[in-house]
């Protein structure tokens, strides 16, 4: 027996994808410009990581019109995991960025390049407009999906490798220190890893199935057991199917006079308004199978 619910309401910020995706694609086209002019690393570096970034917003406007795709036989769900999969397409290309940016960094500290810091200052200046822009349009759904954060936070780094491009160029342009390329370089991939593995962990968590962050299996457990004409849960089962669809099933064995004179539908109920309220991650799809007492008898080994 289950819940009446559908698969809730999708938000996937679409226009505010696409404008960034815009905006990013243009900031790409200058920086590569820039950094074959310049011979900056920390300018290459930066439109490398508009690159991952205009592929990833382009992949996150993907997802985002594929979620809107509704349920079919073949996949009950729709396409509503394809944010999650994006988001974590996203961040590992980001990671692999982030890895050749220091390395190449630490190579350049030993082989100092001839930077022009004008160059470097005019597309940094450029790069940190139009990234100020992406956040401007992105921030307000960012907390929408996992997607929609994913494609902030590269715009966010974005903007801050603008920012260390220009101290770069600032930096030549007053000492004549070119090393200086380099660890901007290398501190643009700080900011980058960090960021992408935190990604990569939260879709990864999703996509094994994990119960869902805040949400304790044992409290739902005892909570349930606490209800009236309650005898056993078992095979309960908790994940997320995607950014604000979390799920939860579960077997739980009723009072044979529950099945005798009509009050399971009530039963039904009772246990779906539980994990729909009474818990930090609130249920609202959530799937039951009322047994009868030595019903369990019947099944496979219990999972938990």
């Amino acid at each position: 027996m289950s819940a009446g619910h559908d698969h809730g309401t999708v938000t996937t910020h679409r226009g505010r994808l696409a404008v960034a995706f815009a905006i990013t694609a243009t900031i790409l086209v200058a920086e590569v410009i820039g950094a074959l002019w310049t011979g900056s690393l920390a300018l290459l570096v930066d439109a490398g990581h508009m690159l991952t970034d205009a592929a990833g917003l382009g992949m996150a406007l993907v997802a985002a019109s594929v979620a809107l795709r509704p349920p079919t036989a073949e996949r009950t769900w729709g396409f509503r995991r394809a944010e999650v999969l994006a988001a974590g397409a996203q961040a590992a290309v980001l990671l692999g960025v982030g890895i050749y940016a220091f390395v190449e960094g630490v190579r350049r500290l030993y082989e100092p390049h001839e930077v022009s810091s004008t160059g470097l200052l005019i597309f940094g200046i450029v790069g940190l407009a139009g990234n100020i822009a992406s956040v401007l349009v992105l921030s307000s759904g960012r907390g929408a999906n996992l997607n929609m954060r994913a494609a902030f936070l590269e715009v966010v780094n974005d903007a801050l490798g603008s920012v260390a491009v220009i101290i770069s160029a600032i930096v030549i342009t007053t000492t004549g220190w070119v090393r200086i390329d380099a660890i901007a370089g290398m501190l643009i991939a700080a900011l980058i890893v960090p960021r992408a593995v935190t990604i990569l962990r939260e879709a990864g968590h999703i996509l094994l199935e994990s119960t869902p962050k805040g949400l304790d299996l044992d409290d739902v457990r005892a909570h349930v057991l606490a209800v009236p004409h309650v005898q056993d849960v078992h095979d309960l089962h908790a994940s997320t199917i995607a950014t604000g669809l979390p799920v939860l099933t579960a077997h739980v064995v009723l009072d044979e006079e529950c099945f005798t004179d009509g009050h399971a539908a009530e039963m039904l109920a009772r246990l779906q308004d539980c994990v729909a309220d009474h818990f930090e991650v609130s249920i609202e799809h959530s799937t039951f199978q009322l047994e009868p007492p030595g019903h369990a008898d019947r099944e496979h080994t219990a999972h938990a």
